[in-house]
């Protein structure tokens, strides 16, 4: 996301380390030209994106072409019109089918076919949806980060942040992505209750200190 303000410290820098040990285990299991895609969900303020950009430059750093998709792109309504769009058709609306899955999904395989790819790229400034145009030929491995990103198809390590927007209301006020009233707090708890389906099913959970926990055999 263009625009997107980044409040990165040592806790995710420090998480970013661990999943990367897991992360490399598991792509040790697979072919040489795998393309391997790990993906981060959470809820809103919960680091998502900040851990995302550090896992990300800990795998350049070790010589791995990487590449972030931020799944806030994919929502069917943009920005500019979403709170007033969920107002209007109620906030039960909120959820899984906000996100364009055929856009997203499509753009995972042009992934996992090394292709290039047309992408949804969201002005945080503007609240304008644009059209990035991005290369996959060159990429190893993807990192896909947003709230449903575990979802998403084809993911070989699925990490979760267990942190709830009760404890991350500060961060949310921080970045200043969208108004924080009344009506935001409602659509944080129903996000809240969406992701609590999506929990189980994770590979590894950051719990409230930011450690790093195994939930499967990774």
């Amino acid at each position: 996301m263009l625009g997107d303000v980044l409040l990165i410290n040592d806790l995710h820098r420090k998480a970013a380390d661990s999943i990367y040990e897991y992360l490399v285990s598991a792509k040790s299991n697979k072919k040489r030209d795998y393309r391997f895609i790990v993906a981060i969900s959470g809820e809103s303020g919960a680091g998502k994106s900040e851990l995302s950009h550090s896992l990300a430059l800990l795998l350049k750093k070790n010589k791995m072409r990487v590449k972030i998709l931020h799944t806030d792109n994919y929502y069917k309504i943009p920005p500019n019109t979403r709170t007033e769009w969920r107002k209007k058709n109620g906030i039960k609306k909120v959820g899984f089918k906000e996100y364009d899955w055929k856009q997203l999904n499509r753009n995972i395989k042009e992934f996992k076919e090394g292709r290039e790819a047309l992408m949804p790229c969201v002005d945080i400034v503007s609240k304008q949806t644009d059209k990035l145009i991005t290369d996959f030929s060159d990429i190893d491995i993807l990192v896909v980060d947003g709230l449903y990103a575990i979802k998403t198809r084809e993911v070989d390590l699925r990490v979760y942040i267990d942190l709830t927007y009760h404890e991350t209301k500060k961060n949310i006020g921080k970045r200043g992505k969208e108004k924080s009233d009344s009506f935001r707090f409602e659509v944080l708890e129903m996000e809240h209750q969406n992701l609590l389906i999506l929990k189980p099913k994770a590979d590894l959970i950051v719990n409230k200190n930011y450690e790093v926990e195994e939930t499967k055999i990774v």
